[in-house]
């Protein structure tokens, strides 16, 4: 474990959690086998497990909704030095809501070629990600880009913006 994780919690505890809320969502019928964590200074700050069959939500994944859950409780968009513990590796939505929530640690379960073999298949969606907007299957269109723009700059403008 690295120097600055928290050694005052084994990680198995907390990723038994994350299988503990895996387990109740996917008896329940709310979705997949999934359940999320994430944990600031050895205590949970946050929690959820997959919620897509339970909401009609497809963003309603275990680590989306651990982050937002964490997110509310810290009072903050930054979870900065929090670490996530997910039964299964993150898919590309969450791995990007990891990055922008700024988590300092991934602590998985199985991985994502696990998750292929019970029909959860992130790879197809990072091959996608990997082509060039206009070579993906679900056609990217640029419209009315100056406008666009415009509205980018002056976003930047702004005087005392938060920077995130």
């Amino acid at each position: 474990m690295p120097a600055d994780a928290d050694d005052t919690v084994a990680p198995e505890a907390f990723m038994r959690r994350a299988i503990d809320l895996a387990r109740r969502g996917m008896r329940a019928g709310d979705g997949g086998p999934f359940g999320a964590l994430v944990v600031r200074g050895g205590a949970v700050v946050g929690e959820g497990w997959n919620r897509v069959l339970a909401s009609n939500d497809p963003t309603a994944h275990a680590e989306i909704e651990a982050i937002r859950s964490a997110s509310r409780a810290v009072g903050s968009y930054s979870l900065a030095g929090c670490d996530l513990y997910t039964t299964g590796e993150p898919c590309p939505m969450c791995l990007g809501a990891i990055y922008w929530a700024r988590i300092r640690r991934i602590y998985f379960g199985f991985d994502v070629e696990v998750a292929a073999a019970i029909d959860f298949d992130d790879r197809r969606i990072y091959a996608e990600l990997a082509r060039a907007p206009a070579q993906r299957s679900i056609a990217s269109v640029q419209v009315l880009a100056g406008e666009a723009e415009a509205l980018a700059r002056e976003f930047a403008g702004m005087p005392g913006r938060v920077h995130y």
